[in-house]
């Protein structure tokens, strides 16, 4: 069954780093457009990052902007979001998606979810 797998969550203080890992299991993600979203917890599900299939990268959020960056590496079937200097806001469950090439600023449209995993940053 197709499916997106995430790793790399956990606790972190304020002013560090993580870095997530989203390897998709069963499909290919080169014709895939794959962003990053996060939802945490009374609030709606809030889109970040993403890059299209073409390599394009849209970010959707002020908030993450100059700390945040996305890559991929499609021999791996893996994309990655970098997270710097974090902070208590960033609390939340991280979650990968990808649909068909272009990305989009909201979760419609996204074929293909990974499970999700929790960033706490607390000191």
């Amino acid at each position: 069954q197709p499916q997106l797998v995430e790793s790399g969550g956990g606790l972190v203080q304020p002013g560090g780093s993580l870095r997530l890992s989203c390897r998709a299991d069963g499909f290919f993600l080169d014709d895939m457009a794959v962003g990053w979203f996060r939802q945490a917890p009374a609030k709606e599900r809030e889109a970040l990052l993403c890059i299209s299939s073409r390599g394009n990268s849209a970010n959707y959020a002020d908030s993450v902007e100059g700390r945040f960056t996305m890559s991929r590496d499609n021999a791996k079937n893996t994309a990655y979001l970098q997270m710097n200097n974090l902070k208590p806001e960033d609390t939340a469950v991280y979650y990968c998606a990808a649909r068909d090439y272009v990305c989009g600023p909201t979760p419609n449209g996204y074929n293909y979810w990974g499970q999700g995993t929790q960033v706490t940053v607390s000191s």
